[in-house]
């Protein structure tokens, strides 16, 4: 390719680190997988130099005004604290820069909290978008013209993308890298950096796991994780009893007061999680249900559907990007 692609990610004292080095790790490491430059990586603020984040971490930034908002391929808008943002979108300079570059930019958004910068800006009406868990009802309450997703990891609406913020931000320059270059770069940029998996964004901000874990009583939150890592396995009241030396019995009723679903419910839930999570990859559904506990596809199908209320077939369709010719 001629000419490079422009990832601009605007930044602001108190910012996320994460939010900024996480992308941009992925669209460099897209560069190396692909074996040739396809995206350069600007790190912009109000004005250059030194920018202090909300963590230990400082970022060497450059004036918005040494990239034109026309060359711009790619907008984010890192999050972080309150103070910080606001400072950013009150600044005259930034507002006209991003809506400038918002308006050629193949596509625009947000990481975090930088949901509000978009917002302020007037670039959110009518769309839905994501946002950090914490500021959900803020960003509802605040622009109630914006349609606020309080489960997905991230979330792309035409040109738009919005993201839950930190690690999310890692997943949605993921899928950008996919639409581009194709799921095998994007698979290895994930390998790259040592990601357990790549996350759609349909997913919730909370999976299963870290909801239960985290109301769990002992000895629960070990168990919860270690039925997460033998779904394959049978996981019937008597085994998970054992696991834990209770009667069956008293197990079901400690586990309902602790976790707030019945053991089997539970169980269900872990698999047609994990299940979801597979059909994004090329594996086939029969394959996928021996993986998470189901005898045959016919069964998972089953279940996914009362769950869901559709096809893994149709979900597959809905949601999960097939590779690039």
């Amino acid at each position: 390719m001629s000419k490079l692609l422009n990832v601009a990610i605007l930044v602001f004292p108190a910012c996320q680190a994460l939010d900024v080095t996480g992308p941009a790790a992925v669209f460099e490491a897209g560069n190396f997988v692909l074996g040739s430059a396809y995206y350069k990586v600007h790190i912009l603020a109000a004005k250059s130099g030194a920018i202090q984040t909300n963590s230990a971490v400082r970022l060497m930034a450059r004036s918005i005004s040494d990239l034109s908002p026309h060359s711009v391929d790619t907008l984010l808008i890192a999050g972080g604290s309150v103070s910080g943002l606001e400072s950013m979108v009150a600044d005259d300079r930034v507002r006209k820069w991003v809506v400038l570059a918002s308006r050629t930019a193949r596509r625009y958004g947000s990481v975090c909290t930088g949901t509000f910068a978009l917002a302020h800006f007037g670039l959110l009406d009518g769309k839905r978008v994501a946002t950090h868990w914490s500021a959900c009802a803020d960003l509802a309450a605040q622009w109630p013209n914006a349609d606020v997703d309080k489960q997905s990891l991230f979330v792309n609406v035409g040109r738009l993308w919005t993201s839950a913020g930190v690690t999310t931000g890692i997943d949605m320059s993921l899928d950008m890298v996919a639409s581009d270059l194709g799921n095998a770069v994007a698979n290895g940029v994930a390998k790259r950096l040592v990601l357990y998996a790549r996350r759609p964004g349909y997913q919730s901000q909370f999976s299963p796991v870290l909801s239960a874990q985290s109301q769990a009583d002992a000895p629960f939150a070990a168990l919860v994780l270690w039925m997460r890592e033998n779904l394959s396995k049978q996981l019937d009241v008597p085994r998970l009893a054992e696991k834990v030396y209770m009667s069956e019995r008293t197990f079901v009723r400690h586990f309902i007061k602790s976790i707030g679903e019945t053991p089997a419910r539970f169980v269900e839930t872990l698999r047609l999680d994990e299940a979801r999570s597979l059909f994004a990859t090329s594996m086939s559904i029969k394959e996928i249900a021996a993986r998470t506990g189901y005898a045959t596809g016919a069964q998972l199908s089953k279940a996914f559907n009362r769950r869901f209320g559709m096809s893994p077939q149709l979900f597959r369709e809905l949601h999960c990007y097939r590779e690039r010719e």
